[in-house]
């Protein structure tokens, strides 16, 4: 046989054949339809209104197709097709897999090759073109098959394309910073199939990480990118184990964790995890894996106002320019635990790993250069400020 053969075995069939099954397709038509009521439990029950339409007209097209593809081989079936690509999207619109349709084409190939096969020997058929009207009808019964196959995952395709355009515009509803109407909200999580939760938290990455971290991810996570970044929107992030399972996800990425917020409020949230990104990428704060923005809101304060803060620098750091580059820095560090122990020398020397005495010796210094400032509360707060603010350059 030609390649063509092996592939269309009705190429090879008399149209005789043709002639002679066509009298048969009516009394198939009735046996296919009541064997697959019968034998396929999904269809068990009477076929009647638009699906028993629908299956009734996809036996007889299957049939009649048959037959024409017989006497012209070189028919188009592309018209055709679309009969057993629409049961194919049928059978996606109500939920089920293919094996019931794929069981329904087994069933009526079988009932099919069973008369027609009564009809090739009482009209004395010989047993080669016998033999390939069997092989026709399964290798078309095949085709049918695979046309099914395409229309269900178009129509598959298109209800996840559907899905993530609502899940895209949930997000967007969800993180727009105007105040947001509970039942828009609760509306718009229908419409995506999304279970709207009571507490969630916004999480922000680059959007090249985003493809790594999104597959690790809980099922009812939303994620997308939004403006350039990736972004993940977390149900229920206070709930056993979640955030935990975020950190596991980012163990190879960098990603910032707004705060737990009512759904309302997520747009906080979002921006307090863009800006802990931002930080870190700057190196304004330090951290690998999953940061998470209630453990950095004081440097988050100092990040977010570069020019207040660097004029704060400025005036509160002048006593220490006319020093060389290593006492500056030593002075620095200094002045920091200074603040932090509330001069506690012992406590200092336990954070700059010296002895107690030279703790002390360096209070003295610190004095020296800052004098009554050390003792006005504004002024060690500023001071504070202006040293976070240098440790982070």
């Amino acid at each position: 046989m030609s390649k063509s053969l092996d592939s269309e075995p009705w190429r090879g069939l008399p149209v005789a054949v043709a002639d002679l099954i066509e009298p048969e397709l009516p009394a198939i038509t009735e046996e296919v339809l009541a064997t697959i009521a019968r034998e396929v439990p999904e269809y068990e029950r009477p076929l009647e209104g638009r699906f028993g339409r629908g299956v009734r007209t996809g036996v007889n097209q299957a049939l009649l197709q048959f037959v024409a593809l017989i006497r012209d081989p070189d028919a188009d079936r592309g018209p055709g097709r679309e009969v057993y690509r629409q049961l194919g999207r049928g059978e996606q619109r109500v939920g089920r897999t293919l094996d019931s349709l794929q069981a329904a084409y087994r069933l009526g190939a079988r009932v099919a090759w069973r008369r027609l096969a009564e009809a090739g020997q009482r009209a004395n058929l010989e047993p080669e073109p016998l033999t390939l009207l069997a092989d026709a009808i399964f290798a078309y019964i095949d085709e049918l098959s695979a046309d099914s196959v395409d229309g269900y995952a178009e129509a598959q395709a298109a209800v996840e394309d559907l899905r993530r355009r609502r899940r895209q515009e949930l997000v967007t509803l969800l993180l727009r910073e105007s105040p947001v109407v509970a039942a828009d909200l609760t509306a718009a999580a229908k419409s995506a199939g999304w279970q709207l939760p009571a507490r969630i938290a916004a999480a922000a990455c680059s959007d090249q990480d985003l493809a790594v971290l999104a597959g690790r991810l809980p099922a009812d996570a939303l994620v997308t990118v939004l403006d350039g970044v990736g972004c993940v929107l977390l149900p229920d992030p206070e709930g056993p184990g979640r955030i935990d399972q975020l950190r596991r996800a980012a163990a190879k990425v960098k990603v910032a964790l707004g705060p737990a917020t009512d759904p309302a409020e997520a747009a906080k949230s979002w921006q307090l995890a863009k800006a802990l990104l931002v930080a870190s990428a700057v190196g304004a704060i330090e951290g690998a894996g999953l940061l998470r923005a209630e453990d950095h809101l004081a440097d988050l304060l100092l990040a977010g106002s570069p020019l207040l803060t660097s004029r704060i620098a400025a005036r509160r750091l002048a006593p220490l320019e006319p020093l060389t580059e290593r006492a500056r820095e030593r002075m620095r560090e200094t002045a920091l635990a200074y603040v932090r122990h509330h001069g506690n020398a012992v406590a200092m020397a336990g954070e700059l790993h010296v002895h107690p005495q030279t703790a002390r010796y360096r209070i003295v210094r610190l004095r020296e250069l800052f004098g009554e400032e050390l003792d006005d509360p504004d002024a060690r707060f500023e001071l504070e400020i202006a040293l976070r603010v240098s440790a982070q350059r």
